[in-house]
């Protein structure tokens, strides 16, 4: 493993993948490097071959993401900019519409992009001092990350506006009221329940949960769509094994061994 890989270590826990945001000494903040090797890491666990059933996303040294790294934002020119932000989107639709579940360990601070991160993931979990901030207005940018989408999925159109243009910070009990966060936990515990949420994730048939991710994240804007979304993913699904087996496995009155077929 090279240095780069370091930046964002992969650990397994049976069927679920820690990775953890690994530079410290700036708050895990979003190096370019970072952003490559995140990228990289999570392709590789949605692929079909890999026995990875449910992500985990944390940060090392006490905070989740600090968002963007300051020391990157030299000037530069509009290509560069947009290749650079291309890969921060990239990153968000495989977290948003990717195969695996993905749960977010939120330690600290979650500011500007690593509130993205954290709003793009299927379940937050806060430790009850953590903090979340919208920093984006502050540095004369405007919100990015995919946060301008994200963040209204989980806290709603009109509190998603006051957020950001308010530019302001919201600790884990605000977050948790407002839908953003899904379980509080004591401080340095967040990581510990964000697996054992993975690991009842990880048990659910594979192919129905990341249908349902596709479906979620691009295919329910309308009744209508929503119909059209059902009708074509529901014959896929029963004709699967493991739908075949979790009927058999009701009616036998057991608990269903999934394979993914």
């Amino acid at each position: 493993m090279n240095m780069q890989q370091d930046i964002v270590r992969l650990e397994r826990q049976g069927a679920v993948a820690v990775l953890t945001l690994d530079h410290p000494e700036r708050r895990n903040a979003l190096s370019q490097a970072m952003r490559e090797t995140l990228l990289v890491r999570l392709r590789a666990l949605g692929d079909p071959q890999e026995c990875c059933r449910a992500i985990v996303l944390t940060g090392s040294g006490g905070h989740f993401c600090a968002g963007g790294d300051l020391s990157e934002m030299e000037p530069r020119s509009a290509l560069e900019i947009r290749h650079r932000m291309s890969l921060l989107g990239d990153i968000v639709r495989v977290l948003v519409s990717g195969p695996r579940p993905v749960v977010a360990a939120v330690e600290g601070h979650a500011a500007g992009a690593g509130l993205a991160l954290a709003s793009a993931t299927d379940f937050v979990v806060a430790a009850e001092d953590a903090r979340f901030s919208t920093a984006f207005v502050k540095v004369a940018v405007v919100p990015d990350t995919g946060i301008l989408w994200s963040l209204a999925q989980k806290v709603g159109a009109g509190r998603a506006r006051e957020l950001l243009l308010q530019a302001g910070q919201i600790d884990a009990r605000c977050a948790f009221e407002l839908g953003l966060v899904g379980k509080m936990v004591a401080p340095g515990a967040a990581k510990a329940a964000a697996v054992e949420v993975a690991q009842a994730l990880a048990r659910f048939p594979p192919a129905a949960v990341a249908l349902l991710k596709a479906a979620l994240a691009g295919g329910c804007d309308t009744l209508e769509q929503t119909f059209e979304t059902e009708i074509n993913l529901q014959p896929v699904l029963r004709a699967s094994s493991d739908h075949l087996e979790a009927v058999k496995a009701f009616l036998e009155k057991r608990k269903p061994a999934f394979t993914g077929r």
